[in-house]
């Protein structure tokens, strides 16, 4: 597989903020790399970097092997770097095929200015959804009456079609259930077996490990982690991020004395000789 990018030992710091210190990625095409860490890990820095608004500090960023130094979110589509965040950056009321086309319309010169190809981007925006395998038959509708699903679906398929060889998507399954979220990754996966390079930023292992090929756990801005799929279960996976360490340092703090039970345990089944709420005896009625 072909390396697209790399980042060694990346640093960034925002005045005394340190957002990011020795963080290194690695992606190849037809490959997912899951980023993964709680709020405040340093995700969205990283993002900023890859994407070119922001530029890193310290350590080593390479696009097919050459080193480089973004400055604007151009200079990074224009090495085939898309982003798609979670917000989506589309217009709600404008439809479907406007939105895919946004920042890249098709136009005709005629006398007096540029008459846009509306016919054309329409036919262009659906055979790239079929292509993508998602139907969508009516791309004149508002990409606002859409699921947050497809809004993500359609999102993707526009970065493939716009020749994206690299796709980062920031918590693309975050404000969603189950079955849209199944859906999305479907289509991550499809871009994926397309040739691209996936970075899916995520805070939820169970998705990440549905998909992923690589994963890196951030903590703190720094690395905490980096396995191969072949190399971690979804169980290890979980605690790491979660962190393992810190949890059982909790349980230990929260047990009840005496017991090792944590002071909520509604598993925990009744025992008749010692209640749940036991009668205070200054309380207790006097006997007749």
């Amino acid at each position: 597989m072909t390396e697209l990018l790399s980042l060694t030992g990346i640093g960034k710091t925002y005045g005394t903020v340190r957002a990011l210190e020795d963080v290194s990625l690695t992606l190849r095409s037809g490959e997912i790399s899951c980023v993964l860490g709680d709020n405040g890990a340093g995700k969205s820095t990283l993002i900023k970097i890859i994407a070119g608004l922001h530029r890193h500090d310290e350590g080593t960023f390479t696009v097919a092997g050459e080193e480089v130094r973004l400055d604007s979110p151009r200079q990074a589509l224009d090495r085939g770097i898309a982003t798609v965040y979670q917000d989506l950056a589309v217009v709600p009321l404008m439809p479907v095929w406007r939105n895919f086309f946004l920042g890249s319309e098709r136009g005709h010169k005629r006398w007096g200015g540029l008459s846009i190809d509306a016919d054309g981007m329409r036919a262009t925006t659906r055979r790239a959804l079929a292509d993508m395998g998602i139907d969508l038959p009516d791309v004149d509708r508002p990409i606002g009456t859409l699921s947050g699903g497809q809004r993500q679906c359609v999102a993707i398929a526009r970065a493939v079609h716009f020749g994206a060889k690299v796709l980062v998507l920031d918590e693309p399954t975050a404000a969603l259930g189950v079955k849209q979220s199944g859906v999305v990754l479907k289509y991550v996966t499809a871009a994926r077996d397309a040739g691209l390079g996936v970075v899916l930023i995520t805070h939820n292992p169970h998705h990440a490990y549905l998909v992923g090929d690589h994963f890196t756990l951030l903590k703190r801005g720094r690395m905490a982690g980096s396995h191969a799929r072949a190399e971690i279960g979804l169980e290890q996976l979980t605690t790491e991020m979660a962190g393992g360490s810190d949890l059982a340092e909790l349980s230990h703090e929260l047990a009840r004395p005496g017991t090792g039970a944590s002071p909520v345990d509604p598993a925990r089944p009744a025992d008749p000789a010692h209640p749940a709420d036991p009668v205070d005896p200054a309380e207790e009625r006097p006997q007749p």
